[in-house]
């Protein structure tokens, strides 16, 4: 079996790696061993991040249209149900971006959600508030 040399190699891949510790604190940025977990940590950090961020807008955008739609005299939940009733087809970015930027445009798309929203069944709702409270021991 040939003999194999690979100090350039190694010396290539283990610069690589402290250049990407670099700014890390204390030896995370000096030694190898240090670094090379710090950096797979770093990695999995920035993976979760990556997915976690999609949430973290999706939730920004549907509590600024929930304000908007309450300056329109209507819930969240009533507004999506409406949007969908009138067959109107934005996505929750772009309403938060009307919310925020066009509010003239948002409250004529809020009436039309409202105009088209569906009623909700009289008896459903009078059940619900006749619902005797449970007893407490």
């Amino acid at each position: 079996m040939p003999r194999v040399k690979r100090g350039t190699v190694r010396r290539a891949k283990r610069k690589k790696l402290l250049k990407r510790a670099k700014g890390f604190y204390a030896t995370k940025s000096k030694l190898y061993q240090a670094a090379q977990e710090a950096v797979a940590k770093a990695d999995n950090y920035a993976y979760t991040g990556r997915r976690r961020k999609k949430r973290d807008f999706r939730a920004l955008w549907v509590v600024r249209i929930n304000a908007a739609a309450r300056k329109n005299g209507l819930t969240y939940g009533n507004f999506i149900a409406g949007l969908k009733a009138a067959k109107i087809e934005l996505d929750r970015k772009s309403l938060a971006e009307l919310a925020v930027k066009h509010p003239d445009a948002f409250a004529a798309v809020a009436a039309k959600a409202k105009a088209a929203r569906p009623a909700a069944p009289k008896a459903a709702v009078k059940a619900k508030a006749a619902r005797p409270v449970a007893a407490t021991a």
